[in-house]
C-alpha cells in the first residue's frame, strides 16, 4: 500500500491535531503545509518535520509534491480550500461540518465528481474504536428496540477568546455547525434517518446560536434529545436507551469507555481506547479508500453527509439562523 502524502490546509488547532496523529499512521505521511502567511506555514513546518511549506493555498493546490488535502480552516472557507485542491486533482479529507450548507455540499461533491477525487467529511468520530463496538452491541441487540438517544457537546469560551470564528455568522460560526453536528450524526447512527419531526430552541450571541437544543422524532417512535453550545458547559456525555437497558457514554461522539446497564445484570464497563488522539483511525481509512481507487468512503457515504447538513439547514430554520451563504 502506497503512503499518501498530505498537504494540510491551515496551521490551526485542529490542524496540529491531525498533523501528531499522522505521525502515529502507517497510510500517510506529512509532505506540506499551506497558510495564509509564509510565518504561520513555515513555523508549522518546522515544528512537524514538514519538507514543504507554501503562503497561500494556490501553489500547494497545483504542486505535485501531495495526493491529498486535508481542510482545517474555518467553515466559511472549507468550501473555497476543498474545490481549489480538488480542481488541481488532489483527494479532500475536510473538516466538519463539510459545509456551511447544504447548496455549498452539493457543489463540493460535484467538484470531486469532475475531477475525479475522494472527498470525505472529516467525521472521526464515526472510526474510533468506541462507536464501532457501540454500533455493533446495538446491531447485536444488546439493549434491545433502540428508543431513544442523548447528546450533549457544550463548552464554554474564555474572555479573551470571545474574537473567535465561532462567534461570527460570516465564518458558519454557533453550536449547531461546530458541535452539534457530532449529536445529530450520533442520533443518526443509532437512530437512522426516517425523522418525523423537528423541533428546537436556542439563545444567540453575536448572531451566532450559543446554545441550541433539539428533539428529533423519528417514525419508528424513537425520540432524540441533541444540545450543543459555545457558551455554556455540560457534561459532554450521551446515552443510548433501548427496551433492554441502556449505555451510558462519556464524549458520547467517540467514547474512550462504554458503560452498559442492562436490567437484570451488573453494570458493565468496556474500555475501547483509541490508538492515538483519535484521528488516526479516519487517516488510515481515508487512505485505504485513495489506494483502493474509491471515490466515496463506505463509512462516511455522500449521502450521510449530505443528510446532516440538510438537517443543520432545516434546525436553522426553525431557531432562524441565516448565514451570508444562504443568501447566494
Amino acid at each position: 500500500m502506497d503512503k499518501i502524502r498530505f498537504g494540510i490546509v491551515g496551521t490551526g488547532t485542529i490542524a496540529h491535531r491531525f498533523a501528531r496523529a499522522v505521525k502515529n499512521t502507517q497510510g500517510a505521511l506529512l509532505a506540506a503545509v499551506a497558510s495564509r502567511t509564509e510565518e504561520g506555514a513555515r513555523a508549522f513546518a518546522e515544528e512537524f518535520d514538514i519538507p514543504q511549506s507554501f503562503a497561500g493555498y494556490e501553489a500547494m493546490a497545483q504542486s505535485d509534491c501531495i495526493d491529498a488535502a486535508y481542510i482545517a480552516v474555518p467553515h466559511s472557507a472549507h468550501i473555497t480550500c476543498s474545490m481549489l485542491m480538488m480542481n488541481g486533482g488532489k483527494h479532500v479529507l475536510c473538516e466538519k461540518p463539510m459545509a456551511v450548507n447544504a447548496r455549498e455540499a452539493e457543489m463540493m461533491f460535484q467538484c470531486a465528481e469532475k475531477n475525479n477525487v475522494l472527498l470525505t467529511e472529516a467525521m472521526w468520530a464515526r472510526l474510533v474504536p468506541g462507536t464501532l463496538k457501540m454500533l455493533g452491541l446495538v446491531s447485536e441487540g444488546a439493549l434491545g428496540e433502540i428508543l431513544g438517544v442523548e447528546g450533549k457537546f457544550c463548552y464554554t469560551m474564555d474572555e479573551d477568546e470571545m474574537n473567535h470564528h465561532v462567534f461570527k455568522p460570516e465564518n458558519g460560526g454557533g453550536s449547531l455547525l461546530d458541535v452539534g453536528c457530532y449529536g445529530l450524526n450520533f442520533a443518526q447512527w443509532y437512530l437512522g434517518d426516517e425523522i418525523e419531526d423537528i423541533s428546537a430552541q436556542a439563545n444567540f450571541y453575536n448572531g451566532t446560536d450559543c446554545h441550541t437544543c433539539v428533539l428529533l422524532k423519528y417514525k419508528s417512535g424513537a425520540i432524540a434529545d441533541i444540545s450543543s453550545a459555545t457558551l455554556l458547559r455540560k457534561p459532554n456525555e450521551g446515552f443510548i436507551y433501548g427496551t433492554k437497558g441502556y449505555a451510558r457514554l462519556e464524549r458520547f461522539y467517540a467514547p474512550q469507555e462504554i458503560v452498559l446497564n442492562i436490567r437484570g445484570e451488573d453494570e458493565k464497563r468496556i474500555p475501547v481506547p483509541y490508538a492515538g488522539n483519535g484521528f488516526e483511525e479516519q487517516i488510515e481509512h481515508f487512505c485505504a479508500c485513495v489506494n483502493e481507487g474509491l471515490r466515496e468512503s463506505p463509512v462516511i457515504t455522500h449521502a450521510h453527509t449530505m443528510k446532516i447538513i440538510s438537517l443543520t439547514d432545516s434546525i436553522r430554520k426553525i431557531i432562524s439562523l441565516e448565514y451570508p451563504q444562504d443568501l447566494v
